[in-house]
């Protein structure tokens, strides 16, 4: 057996049971990690030992397992962690993204029957069993028809849209249990909206019609490729589209300073019209979304689960954002961000000036660039937004969190700019954002 190669558990007691694994082996290695720092003479704090790497493996290895929404979430904070999270958990943590277990070839045939019918392989000239890529949600074939067109399918893990609800539940209560979130967060809307565009992501025919929906909107721009999806063989847990080929898109990080600049540059054009011109959002920032040519220059768009409309109120939000950090004014950020909820009146009252002087330092790094080009590389400002952060973050009783639709929004931004960090880009910045700061 491949050893990658794991059933998706579909019964909801095997994935309870799954989600009582995770608290165990969470539990017993904190156990483990406390004697050890109080041997040292030591008093951790509990998310200290939560937080460490060895529980990281344990959780990344359930998820992976389990698929589905557990692991979406996983995914998710992997992506969002930035510098919050020491480097050696993001990149446990970061396996979530690239190393799903997959499917064993009898339970994938059992899941085309149910959608082909039982001589679902006569369809095709060639149909390779071994995926090309596995994920949260579902793993992608290659094949070929017979009149030779290239396709991957995609093919989703069998349970996977019946567990949502409850897998976020679960993971919802090992949060809470794990005291890693203050007993006063009302994380009740965020769940909702988690459970919503899950289940909008399993929805396979959705995505096909958001597939072409981009490929529309980006008909006439060459920057970009995106599959077409085959009507004919389309089903609610079967996707197939024409197959591109491409290149990872983080292993650009090799190619020239010239490539990597105008790949960020599109990239990064991409997510502003979205949001101020489209209005419509593309929100998974997972790298695996994203491929590229080096022949063409070209980035190819592969996944579409997780469009959505953007409400007009939350583009005008960020407009406004925009506008005052271009402008340079501190207190328009600040009512900013106020406005869009990443900054609480309470945050305001017993850190305001914590927030003032992080503000100014997002303001002078911005500004450094505004005659030259803004290196993404440059992490100089980090240090500086930690340590006055630290205070902020350390008061749990004034956490608050923004709509949700402004969460997975944020996601988004917040992972486009990780990947330009990661390439290393060094763009014109206040050129490019200048256009779209404007109603």
């Amino acid at each position: 057996m491949n050893d990658r190669s794991r059933p998706v558990p579909q019964a909801r007691f095997a994935r309870l049971a799954a989600f009582g694994q995770i608290a165990g082996g969470v539990a017993t290695g904190m156990v483990g990690e406390g004697l050890r720092r109080l041997a040292k003479g030591e008093r951790p704090q509990l998310s200290e030992l939560i937080l460490t790497p060895g529980n990281a493996r344990k959780v990344t290895e359930q998820l992976s397992r389990l698929r589905g929404a557990a692991m979406k979430l996983g995914q998710m904070l992997s992506m969002d962690a930035g510098d919050v999270l020491p480097p050696e958990l993001t990149s446990i943590l970061a396996q979530l993204r690239d190393n799903a277990h997959i499917m064993p070839p009898p339970q994938l045939d059992r899941v085309l029957v149910e959608a082909w019918g039982s001589n679902w392989r006569r369809r095709f000239l060639r149909f390779d069993p071994t995926p090309i890529a596995a994920a949260s949600i579902g793993q992608v074939h290659r094949a070929t028809l017979p009149g030779g067109r290239e396709l991957a399918i995609k093919v989703q893990y069998p349970g996977v849209a019946a567990s949502i609800d409850a897998d976020i539940d679960n993971v919802a209560t090992l949060l809470r249990l794990s005291g890693l979130l203050p007993a006063t967060l009302n994380i009740a809307p965020l769940l909702a909206e988690a459970k919503k565009q899950l289940h909008e992501e399993a929805d396979y025919q959705r995505e096909a019609a958001e597939m072409r929906h981009f490929k529309t909107l980006l008909g006439q721009d060459d920057r970009f490729l995106v599959p077409e999806p085959v009507d004919d063989l389309l089903r609610p847990t079967v996707l197939p589209m024409d197959f591109l080929s491409g290149r990872p898109i983080d292993k650009l990080a090799d190619a020239t300073q010239s490539e990597r600049d105008r790949a960020v540059t599109a990239l990064l054009d991409l997510v502003l019209r979205e949001l101020f011109v489209f209005g419509h959002m593309q929100t998974d920032p997972n790298f695996a979304n994203y491929r590229w040519q080096p022949e063409t220059g070209r980035i190819l768009l592969l996944d579409f689960g997780a469009a959505r409309a953007v409400a007009p109120v939350t583009a005008e939000a960020y407009r406004l954002l925009l506008q005052a950090g271009l402008a340079g004014s501190a207190d328009d950020i600040r009512n900013a961000l106020l406005r869009i909820g990443f900054v609480s009146p309470t945050q305001l009252d017993r850190h305001g000036l914590a927030i003032e002087e992080m503000i100014g330092i997002l303001l002078r790094h911005l500004e450094r660039s505004r005659d030259s080009l803004f290196d993404f590389a440059d992490r100089s400002f980090v240090a500086g937004l930690r340590e006055r952060g630290a205070p902020i973050l350390a008061d749990r009783s004034t956490w608050t969190l923004p709509p949700a639709d402004t969460l997975f929004i944020q996601r988004k931004i917040s992972g486009t700019v990780l990947l330009s960090v990661r390439l290393r880009a060094k763009l014109p910045l206040i050129e490019m954002l200048t256009p779209f700061a404007k109603a």
